[in-house]
Formats: structure tokens, sequence, C-alpha cells
């Protein structure tokens, strides 16, 4: 019979407690991750979502820029703050702000329409190559017991990247309040990267039973985590590694979180 240990996790008996060890266990996925992504596997890795995400942009700004910005146009007419302003500024001699503010609505749908699709890509296609990178290497002792891996990461994906769409496009509006379009940014890349790579991370590894406790007890690491590489997808060089990157943490991570619940079990002889 399987059974859990239930010692507490103190100091006095040699083990961490759980906060101090979640932080443990982020900052060496980071440590782990930056020597992972040197290696010229995953060098080479980081070119397919990078390349796909270009092209995203590129055909979606082809397929809907001039339809958006005809379309936004129209809205901002009936916009009578936004009026008021733009007439102030145009009456004093300085600039039309309607002429800035569509282009830029547009990009701020568009792009990161383009970003998430990059991330779902790694998240499906690359997160596999980096799991066998990583898996061989640091974490051959932890066995495969996933089920029906390829259909829970797409599924993941699917939802992850349209709950991120909708919910940025809905909050746009905020972004007219500093300094929400900051925060809103960080947050919902934090949820992108969170709730896209924690799953694929482990799932082609842990039972889903293991996945569900895993996902309760280090859902803080995994927001951890996000919130982290949210804020480097602040630093426009970083858009190129981040989304291979963050699959190699969350990889890290979630393996290693894994290892560790697998080794808190004894058999009961």
């Amino acid at each position: 019979m399987t059974v859990l240990r239930t010692d507490s996790a103190t100091p006095e008996n040699g083990r961490l407690p759980g906060a101090a060890t979640g932080a443990v266990s982020v900052g060496q996925a980071f440590k782990r991750a930056l020597v992972s992504q040197c290696h010229p596997t995953m060098l080479f890795a980081v070119l397919l979502p990078f390349l796909i995400a270009l092209m995203g942009a590129f055909l979606l700004l082809w397929l809907f820029w001039t339809p958006l910005t005809d379309w936004l146009r129209t809205e901002v007419s009936h916009w009578e703050f936004v009026n008021r302003v733009d007439e102030w500024l145009v009456a004093v001699g300085l600039f039309s702000l309607k002429i800035y503010l569509i282009p830029v609505i547009a990009a701020a749908i568009l792009l990161p329409v383009s970003g998430i699709l990059g991330l779902a890509i790694a998240a499906v296609f690359v997160m596999p190559l980096v799991l066998r990178h990583v898996g061989q290497r640091e974490y051959a002792t932890v066995g495969r017991r996933g089920k029906f891996s390829t259909a829970v990461s797409v599924w993941n994906a699917v939802w992850v990247s349209a709950a991120f769409a909708a919910g940025w496009v809905l909050t746009l509006p905020l972004w007219l309040v500093p300094p929400m379009a900051i925060v809103l940014s960080i947050f919902w890349w934090a949820f992108a990267f969170s709730r896209m790579m924690r799953v694929d991370a482990i799932v082609e590894h842990a039972s889903p039973s293991e996945r569900k406790l895993i996902l309760e007890r280090n859902n803080g690491g995994f927001w951890t985590i996000g919130l982290i590489c949210s804020l480097l997808n602040l630093l426009p060089p970083a858009w190129i590694i981040l989304p291979v990157f963050s699959a190699l943490v969350y990889a890290h991570y979630g393996l290693d979180a894994l290892k560790r619940l697998r080794q808190d079990r004894v058999i009961d002889v």
C-alpha cells in the first residue's frame, strides 16, 4: 500500500518550510533553464515559436489592420472624452489624438495575439523537445505516466489562448487609467505563461492524479515563474527566447516537483 509521508516540513527535521522550498525551487528552475537554454538543441528550438509569432504578426496585420482601424475609427468617434481632448489638442496647434490613438490600439490588439500564438506553439510542439532534452539528462529516473498528453496539451493551449485574447481585448479600455496598461499587461501575460506551460511541463510524466496534486501544491510557484516571465516580456529582445526559455523553466520546476512528490511516497511493506 502506498502512503504519503505526514512529517512536517520544519528546519528541525532538516526540511525547509513550504514557502522557502518553493522559492528555492523557482530559483533552481531558472538557473537550470539558463544552462539548458545554452545547449545547441535549445538554441535551435528558439526559432520555431519566434518564426511562427513573426509570421502570425505579419499575417494578422495584413488581413486585419485596415478593417480593424476602420472599425476603431468609427467607435472612437463616439467617445466624447477622446473627441474633446482631440479638439483641444488641434485647437492649440499640437496634433490630432485620433491619428496616433487608433494605430496604437490596433497594434495593442493584434500583436499580443501573435505573441500568444507563439507561446501556444511552444507549449504544444516545442515542450516535447524540451522534455526529452532535460528528461534524459536530469530527470531520467522520473518515469512517464501521463495519459492522453497530446489531447490535454492541445486543449489547454486552446482555452488559455482564447481566455487570454478575450481578457486582453475586454480590458483594453482600462488602459486609459494609469498605470493599468502596465498592470494588465503583466497580469495577462503571467496568466498565459502559468496556465499554458505548467500543464505541458508535467503532462507526459505525471499521471492525472499526480498532475492534479502538483498543480494544487505548487500553484504559487507556477504563478511566480509566470510573473517573472511576464516582467521579462516587457523587454522586446526577450520576446525571441521567452517561449522556449519559459518552457525550460516550467519543465525543470514541474519535473522537480514530480520527482519530490514520488520521493515522498513510501512503500509500506
